[in-house]
């Protein structure tokens, strides 16, 4: 289960190799020797990057595990690198997973935007974009329609086996009664050209017949599901699009307002409380000390007043921050409901679509078997007119024996063709639960990649509260709580109340940063795309809680890569020494870390 990492002219890393052991591997050393160059290294070998050696005209880097071995080759083109070669990874989505969720240095993205407060949704439903949910939903409606049509015929032809036995039985007793008829005429003639044209009339027209009867069953159903698929269509009610849409953004925007105003009531009752409950309010103003109460100039207006007075004033903003945050929740539950109406109204949109393009189809299919009905009972009728006509030139002259040959032919040629339906319905009707199966799993397939988006994102969400639930007790965080909302937005509770990520230390927002990630990384199950997590630069956690860190993240993925200095003793696992490599820092000034 060794890897082994051969490296050239990477980033940092003129010529290095190192052996990776499954669990907990730190590249430990002190400033400029490698470390953070060592994982880019790796990332090289996974396809996600490409960070060639400043000056140099080419790099590579070569990966050998117990299966393969890839190797990514760089090559400066003018200001760009060209990248050729192998990565471990060729799909697409898997590099993007790995970007954001699997090798989360100083400058992975999410880290990155928890940092500076960006937007969160975009980076963590971005491995959807590659997905094409859209044209996957159409290419498997376009199968199920192929295999609804499939179905409706294997289902018709189910339905008809019993008559078509009994038809083929009725048929072979006809034929032997008829033979025997023959048999029992001595003076039985051969019929001539008029009799064989009567016969094959007759022949073509049992074909006709059945076509027309079958036909009319698929005709028939088709009307049936029209019918139905007009009802549910005439049943939806899809409420205005622009009135709803902007009745959220107006209540969304005055929930913004009201907890922007909340939040500086609060900023300013918090700080007056907190002088006047240490009794400091020489700080802000002259006070002169009486037998019964303190008299002193109001601190933003100068007006003459006393400490009961400010007391109360605090004690009136109270009640009102109160009320505003009552205000807020409402305002809250308004949005939730709004934003309920509108994925409802979207679903009743959705299936509006779906109904519409139904029926347009089922119209066109009606269309059509109409069309074919009418040439097949117009041809129906042409046969049975030279029926007639082929009959009454034949019955002047005929004779018995001609006659029986006449009907024994037409009924063998009947019977064939019974016994060849017979075959056919057999044998679609034998497709019947495959095709069942078939649809089943297209619509579910239909129905999963629909609901793709939203499962990953409350996937994603419950992820980071897992996250949470863990990284709060074992690190013993400032904050109490975090939470991602329905738009992505990272909220945190320090002593019952929203916290801005601003008032957090540098190690808490860093691992926030994590938390995040891993959210990413279990919701698109990147433990099974990428067998690699890389951590790097952790400088503002300590490091009792960087050992506490790695044992969190161990058990994720196969090969854990962290980069570590020599004091940090709390991080244990293989040691990975850059002593031997050769490092820009070797022969220049320019850090290499």
């Amino acid at each position: 289960m060794s890897w082994r990492l051969d490296v050239e002219n990477v980033a940092g890393i003129r010529r290095g190799s190192a052996t990776l052991e499954p669990g907990l591997n730190a590249v430990r050393a002190s400033n400029w020797q490698g470390k953070s160059s060592f994982l880019a290294a790796i990332a090289t070998a996974f396809g996600t990057a490409s960070p060639l050696t400043e000056g140099a005209a080419e790099g590579r880097v070569s990966l050998s595990t117990d299966e393969s071995e890839y190797t990514v080759e760089l090559t400066r083109d003018g200001r760009h690198v060209r990248t050729t070669g192998e990565p471990y990874l060729s799909d697409e989505v898997d590099r993007v997973c790995a970007d954001l969720f699997a090798f989360l240095g100083e400058e992975n993205e999410i880290r990155r935007a928890v940092r500076e407060g960006d937007d969160l949704e975009s980076l963590l439903t971005r491995p959807l974009d590659f997905e094409d949910i859209d044209a996957n939903i159409a290419a498997a409606r376009r199968e199920r329609d192929r295999v609804d049509e499939a179905l409706s015929e294997a289902e018709d032809a189910a339905e008809r086996l019993p008559t078509l036995a009994g038809r083929v039985s009725e048929l072979e007793a006809e034929v032997e009664e008829l033979e025997a008829k023959r048999a029992a005429s001595a003076d039985a003639a051969g019929g001539d050209e008029t009799r064989e044209a009567l016969s094959d009339a007759r022949a073509e027209r049992s074909r006709v017949q059945s076509r027309i009867d079958r036909l009319e069953s698929t005709a028939e159903r088709v009307r049936e599901r029209l019918e139905s698929s007009r009802e549910e269509l005439d049943g939806l009610d899809v409420e205005d699009d622009d009135e709803l849409a902007r009745e959220l953004d107006a209540a969304k925007r005055e929930l913004r307002q009201q907890e922007r105003d909340i939040e500086l009531l609060r900023d300013v009752y918090d700080a007056n409380r907190r002088v006047v409950a240490e009794d400091r309010t020489e700080l802000l103003t002259d006070v002169t000390h009486g037998l019964v109460d303190d008299d002193l100039a109001c601190w933003v207006c100068g007006a003459e007043t006393d400490a009961s007075s400010v007391t109360a004033r605090l004690d009136d903003l109270a009640e009102r921050i109160d009320r505003r945050t009552e205000a807020a929740e409402a305002s809250r539950e308004r949005v939730e409901e709004l934003t309920e109406r509108v994925e409802s109204r979207e679903k009743r949109r959705r299936r509006e679509r779906e109904l519409q393009t139904d029926v347009r189809e089922l119209r066109e299919r009606r269309s059509d078997l109409e069309r074919r009905l009418d040439d097949a009972r117009e041809r129906d009728d042409e046969l049975a007119e030279r029926i007639d006509d082929l009959r009454e030139r034949i019955e002047s002259d005929a004779e018995q024996v001609t006659d029986i040959e006449s009907d024994l032919k037409y009924a063998k040629a009947r019977l064939d063709d019974a016994k060849s339906e017979l075959e056919s319905a057999e044998s679609k009707s034998e497709e019947l639960e495959s095709l069942r199966s078939q649809r089943q799993s297209l619509t579910e397939e239909i129905t999963r990649l629909r609901r793709r988006k939203q499962e990953i994102k409350k996937e994603t969400r419950d992820a980071f509260d897992d996250a949470i639930r863990d990284i709060v007790p074992l690190f013993e965080t400032g904050f109490e709580s975090a939470r991602l909302t329905s738009e992505f937005e990272l909220v945190v509770a320090r002593e019952g109340r929203e916290a801005s990520l601003d008032a957090l230390s540098e190690g808490e927002v860093e691992l926030l940063g994590l938390a995040t990630a891993l959210a990413g990384y279990e919701a698109f199950d990147v433990a099974e795309r990428v067998p690699v997590m890389l951590v790097d630069r952790l400088g503002g956690i300590a490091d009792e809680n960087l050992g506490r860190l790695t044992d969190y993240l161990s058990g994720r993925a196969t090969y854990l890569v962290t980069t570590a200095y020599p004091e940090h003793g709390a991080v244990e696992g293989h040691d990975i020494d850059p002593a031997d490599w050769s490092v820009v820092s070797d022969s220049t000034a320019a850090p290499s870390e």
